[in-house]
């Protein structure tokens, strides 16, 4: 019958209607922890999100892919069960975890029906405190992570945004990948698992949303029964990374009929006050959309790729400004240098009225599609928490996008656009390209 119950909700979108007004409630625990709430009591479920600050960054040296490795062991066993134990325990409640690791946080997602609160959190807070970290489960994921690296190590845009990264970022933990090496995963001891839980699986960097049918005290008593035994402090933060983008070009060899390119300068931060700015402008310049001017000069009026996109990329350390295309490896120099060009003209020339004009539309409309079930609400909310935006940042956010004129996106295209900054890594056999001075 539970099963029954949270295949309809799945049907049914676990989701407060699109469009519904948002209404986040703060909630401190007596432990002192907090969360932002949303509740939603028309169906019987819970969507909770936590995040941990530092993530991957925060592995050891020379101990690289040990929290990327760590994270995907947390359900495969806690306490008194194994692998398998774990999962049928999760299925006999209808409840689903995931765990995920990016550069900057590890993300625990749960998800459960409202009559299996109690016994849900107890089998989470199993997996985040009591990890078994079986040496049966700890090979069968660490081969897991080993395939996984040979296979991007075949990957042209894998390869390309390594290669990237370890230009910019150097030996700052952004400069590798947060999966590790061959070598490196290959090594990881169990003690180096939980040395790695104890650095990022601590009280001084959580930030937890709630949607659904939990009220304020509820979420309080939750709250404290799943982490308030977790340690009081992790690992310390990695420094701020230094952003060393050269101009120019760099070739990777790699055998192909098409090369990949990623490109990238410096970017802007999430808290600048330009950031909304910073995002219509490249709403315009190269967004993603067939509408943007890199989509029809490079797609469209010279059929140079099937797409061409750019996006601002703000890290908790650093903020980059990337872009990607890939193209015959006969043509894939000119789509460089076109895509050059409008870098040049968007910074020297600003955009159109109606290029801003049909930018806010398409931002305003998109964004209150985001919030299409309990589960991704809760992720925004986490969000927000990590960016330091205020509790009624919803309410007011298309406010902001339309508040941005003209003039202020010709002023930030001015000083944000660096045409001779933008580096490009090509991966491929390009014709007419080689490494140029700056790498």
């Amino acid at each position: 019958m539970m099963r029954f119950i949270l295949s309809f909700v799945a049907v049914i979108g676990l989701a407060l209607p699109a469009g519904a007004e948002v209404d986040i409630k703060e909630v401190t625990s007596e432990a002192g922890l907090t969360a932002w709430l949303v509740e939603d009591h028309s169906i019987p479920f819970v969507a909770l999100e936590i995040r941990f600050r530092g993530g991957a960054s925060l592995d050891a040296p020379g101990k690289r892919g040990a929290i990327n490795l760590m994270t995907g062991l947390l359900e495969e066993g806690a306490a008194q069960m194994d692998a398998r134990g774990f999962a049928r325990a999760t299925e006999d409640l209808a409840t689903s975890f995931g765990f995920d690791v990016s550069d900057d946080s590890v993300a625990v997602s749960a998800r459960f029906l409202t009559e299996n609160t109690e016994a849900s959190v107890a089998l989470l807070r199993a997996a985040l405190l009591e990890p078994r970290f079986d040496e049966d489960a700890i090979e069968r994921v660490r081969e897991q992570v080993l395939s996984g690296i040979r296979s991007d190590a075949k990957d042209p845009n894998d390869i390309a945004r390594r290669a990237f990264d370890a230009i910019v970022f150097g030996t700052h933990p952004y400069g590798s990948s947060l999966s590790g090496t061959l070598e490196s995963v290959a090594g990881l001891t169990r003690d180096d698992l939980l040395a790695a839980h104890e650095a990022v699986l601590a009280r001084d960097r959580i930030y937890i949303g709630a949607v659904g049918d939990i009220t304020p005290e509820q979420l309080s008593v939750v709250m404290d029964a799943l982490l308030s035994d977790l340690p009081e402090t992790g690992a310390p933060m990695p420094p701020m990374a230094e952003v060393n983008i050269p101009g120019g070009i760099t070739v990777v060899p790699f055998e192909t009929p098409q090369s990949v390119a990623l490109f990238g300068q410096k970017g802007i931060t999430l808290e600048d006050p330009d950031y909304f700015t910073a995002i219509l402008l490249n709403q315009v310049l190269g967004g993603g959309s067939f509408e943007s001017r890199l989509m029809d000069e490079v797609r469209e009026k010279r059929g140079l790729t099937y797409g061409v996109y750019s996006f601002l990329a703000p890290k908790d350390l650093a903020a980059t400004y990337l872009g990607s295309v890939s193209s015959a490896n006969d043509r894939i120099a000119e789509a460089i240098e076109v895509i050059k060009t409008e870098w040049a003209r968007a910074a020297s020339e600003g955009v159109t009225q109606t290029e801003l004009d049909d930018a806010k539309t398409f931002m305003t409309g998109a964004y209150p599609l985001r919030f299409d079930g309990n589960g991704p609400i809760a992720q925004i909310m986490v969000g927000m928490q990590m960016s330091g935006l205020p509790i009624d940042y919803i309410p007011t956010r298309n406010d902001r996008v339309e508040a941005v004129k003209l003039a202020d996106v010709k002023r930030v295209a001015g000083a944000l656009l660096d045409p001779e900054g933008l580096h490009f890594v090509v991966v491929g056999q390009p014709v007419g390209l080689e490494n140029t001075p700056g790498n």
